[in-house]
């Protein structure tokens, strides 16, 4: 009989204000502001919708998967898995992974933006061989710096946080507020009126995509309910609380934006330097230099949360590694336990991310909001997939225990989820409506290179599982989730770029760290005996009717495929 070793580890209580304070990180998006601000006031609506018919019905779906029992540990593969199938798991966790993957590209512009106010340099933002070439240079230099470990990067991540992102914020609130204050002319309409969008033209709607994006992530959230003291009362209160937090901060954010640019003049990219410019001149301080003075903060602190982003988000496509789903060589970590093979892979992908969407799209408004559009066309195929998981879930599954449940029954829940997935198929269709505003010819570059790379991301996980082969693999590592008292840097990052999984490699993850043989074989000695060492110090083996070998050192388990 085969036999589990299992570590104690001590579970923390999570109250609701500390839940809430884990998830709040999403409201602080900065560089998707300018995107809120084409839609004047009526972003106000947007935001209430987003988050009234989608974020809430996920929120509360996905908080339900992840507390079901033995389904803790998994995330967004194992409710999908147990429910639709290894797969479609693999496929939810590898959208899950190559969103982010696209919404880099996003940033990259943003900061390029912001180096190109300060620096003068007007190729960096509107050259697009240029900006492309740059945005490739300074992601790989990002991914080259992780190769010695996370924690640094980490910690820069948090610092770029409040230096970058809450800090110019700030800034950005005080001066709208003293530009209305002062009797400030507000370059959009600030009427009544201008609170609903015009439903005659559907090109107007298609800024909804933006909205979506800044609530997505919320199922990584979702996993701390387990923590969370009495979920069934503290989850919904959170959640709405989250609501009423991201209208108000985004709405703030837009409007900073809004009120001194005309919309058919806002640079996704540069808005907000724009803005600050036009509102420190209100303010009677000098424009150029007060406004580099952020750009230059925005640049770098940005800069090192995409840093610190670099190796979180892969750990989800590497646990499906460690499950055989890809070739052993995607396994591989260094001796400072980054995956690099993946976080190479990684890099090449988002650098033909960069130069399809950045030479395609002419390196302006139009290859941003196809960043937009593409991010959140990848990421909706999985909550579609995990919509699809939790009806099979109450209607096939309603006796598995679990520590939240949504109100109503199985009629509550049908609704629930029925409303966010109808809200999440109608922001995927609303993707593929070119925007308002774009230039002669651009639509149909919009519709061909969204159209093409969707489709691409779409075959590829599907193509990968029909090929993988798991005999090829000494070890399955079962996933193992990130708890939420044990984030540490990682609770300032946005939920849909957090690390969800522990990386933990088995000995033969390893890749040799030298060219000298005799100095390989004596660091794989010293490897082995650390291991060897954590595996003794293990609580009493328990036993384990599975049919394959599990063997788990402190709270990691491997298990041994024939």
């Amino acid at each position: 009989m085969a036999r589990s070793v299992q570590a104690a580890a001590a579970k923390k209580s999570l109250t609701m204000l500390g839940f809430y304070g884990l998830t709040v990180a999403m409201t602080m998006d900065l560089h998707i502001y300018p995107a809120f601000a084409q839609s004047g006031l009526s972003l106000v609506f947007f935001l209430l919708v987003g988050g009234i018919l989608w974020f809430i019905p996920t929120a509360l779906v996905s908080a339900e998967m992840a507390t079901v029992e033995s389904w803790e540990s998994g995330g967004i593969y194992v409710w999908v898995k147990n429910t639709l199938g290894e797969r479609y798991g693999f496929a939810a966790v590898f959208f899950q992974w190559l969103q982010v993957t696209v919404g880099f590209i996003a940033m990259l512009y943003f900061i390029l933006g912001a180096v190109a106010s300060v620096t003068g340099w007007a190729a960096l933002n509107n050259d697009p061989v240029v900006k492309a070439l740059a945005a490739i240079g300074l992601f790989w230099v990002v991914t080259i710096l992780q190769f010695r470990g996370t924690k640094v990067a980490e910690r820069m991540g948090d610092i770029g946080g409040v230096v970058g992102i809450i800090v110019p914020t700030i800034v950005l609130t005080v001066l709208a507020l003293l530009f209305l204050a002062t009797g400030g002319q507000s370059a959009t309409p600030l009427t009544t009126s201008a609170l609903l969008p015009d439903f005659t033209k559907i090109t107007t709607l298609v800024v909804f995509v933006s909205f979506m994006l800044s609530y997505m992530g919320v199922e990584s959230s979702a996993s701390y309910a387990n923590d969370l003291q009495n979920p069934g009362r503290n989850y919904p209160i959170a959640m709405f609380l989250m609501v009423i937090t991201a209208i108000a901060l985004n709405t703030i954010g837009g409007m900073s934006v809004a009120l001194t640019i005309p919309t058919e003049k806002i640079s996704l990219n540069t808005g907000i330097i724009d803005a600050l410019s036009a509102l420190f001149a209100h303010a009677g301080v000098h424009a150029s230099w007060a406004a580099n003075v952020i750009a230059l903060m925005i640049a770098v602190g940005v800069s090192s949360q995409v840093a610190s982003w670099v190796v979180g988000p892969a750990r989800g496509i590497y646990m499906a590694a460690q499950q055989g789903l890809l070739p052993p060589i995607f396994r591989k970590v260094n001796q400072h336990d980054i995956p690099i093979v993946l976080i190479v892979a990684q890099g090449i992908i988002v650098s033909l991310w960069a130069v399809v969407l950045t030479l395609g799209g002419g390196g302006n408004n139009l290859s941003f909001l196809i960043a937009i559009a593409l991010t959140v066309c990848i990421y909706v195929v999985a909550y579609v997939l995990m919509f699809a998981g939790y009806f099979k879930l109450v209607f096939k599954q309603r006796d598995l225990p679990r520590k939240y449940q949504i109100p109503g029954g199985v009629f509550g829940k049908t609704i629930v989820a029925g409303i966010g997935l109808f809200t999440t198929l109608c922001a995927f269709a609303i993707s593929f409506v070119p925007p308002a505003g774009l230039q002669a010819g651009q639509s149909s570059t919009y519709l061909i290179i969204l159209a093409a790379c969707f489709v691409l991301a779409f075959i590829t996980p599907f193509w990968i599982y029909a090929r993988h082969d798991k005999s090829k693999h000494k070890t399955i590592v079962l996933p193992s989730l990130i708890r939420s008292h044990e984030l540490g840097q990682h609770r300032f990052s946005l939920p849909r770029f957090r690390a969800k999984y522990h990386l933990r490699p088995a000995p033969e993850d390893y890749l040799p760290f030298s060219w000298n043989r005799k100095v390989r074989r004596e660091q794989h000695e010293d490897m082995m005996a650390a291991y060897e060492a954590r595996q003794q110090q293990s609580v009493e083996p328990a036993a384990y009717d599975g049919p394959e070998t599990v063997v788990e050192a402190e709270d990691i388990e491997y298990v041994e495929t024939p």
